[in-house]
């Protein structure tokens, strides 16, 4: 199985990049030790300069694949979200329907672990980027024409195959994806607060985010 995975290759918007990094021994290189970068660093800290120093290689070789840092940062975060969807299609396949709703929340919910079928990215110190940076790819004056350029369209995805699990298991619930993205960008702060700010979440070692959202979810649809 995991020789058949290592073939697998998690699809980017192709508008977030000029060459795929994924096409190179140098691209795989940029986006492996900018992960690791920006987890020391911080985004906002993050530089080409800083990462081609890195790498050893020239900055301008990074702006051969990307144009901005936050260009880069979408690339980052359109893979994590491709790859959580990935791991939701690959574990709920076949279930029927509400047991599919709970391991899907589980998914999307649950502490990462590392993935060895994608040996230049480390998902754990990715996952902690998307928990601490990902607002940072949206919230910005472009996002609506980003959002037209089809920047979002893996993270709005992810949340319509939630949204449409949970209609498969209360078809008359009027919030769906509403509930979806709740769950889903809901987790993200569930897990930065257990981290930072430990006093205002009932997360923590016993009661994880993922027990939170199960038990939202059975609340919210009567179940």
């Amino acid at each position: 199985m995991l020789n058949l995975l290592s073939n697998l290759k998690i699809s980017v918007p192709d508008k977030i990049f000029i060459k795929d990094p994924e096409s190179s021994d140098l691209g795989k290189r940029i986006i492996e030790h900018s992960i690791l970068l920006i987890d020391e660093i911080g985004f906002d800290s993050f530089t080409f300069k800083k990462l081609g120093t890195k790498i050893g290689s020239n900055e301008s070789s990074i702006y051969r694949y990307f144009e901005s840092k936050h260009k880069l940062l979408l690339y980052l975060t359109s893979w994590y979200w491709a790859w959580v969807e990935y791991q939701l299609v690959l574990s709920t396949f076949n279930m029927p329907d509400k047991k599919q709703l709970f391991k899907a929340i589980e998914v999307v919910t649950q502490t990462i672990q590392e993935d060895l079928a994608f040996s230049h990215i480390n998902e754990v110190i990715l996952n902690r980027i998307i928990i601490n940076e990902y607002s940072k790819s949206y919230l910005t004056k472009e996002v609506d024409s980003e959002n037209k350029e089809g920047y979002f369209v893996v993270y709005k995805r992810l949340i319509k195959r939630l949204s449409e699990m949970i209609s498969n298991v209360r078809a008359d619930y009027e919030f769906p994806s509403s509930l979806a993205s709740t769950i889903i960008e809901g987790a993200l702060h569930q897990h930065f607060l257990k981290v930072h700010f430990s006093s205002i979440t009932d997360c923590n070692k016993q009661t994880t985010p993922t027990d939170f959202f199960q038990n939202l979810t059975q609340k919210a649809l009567n179940l």
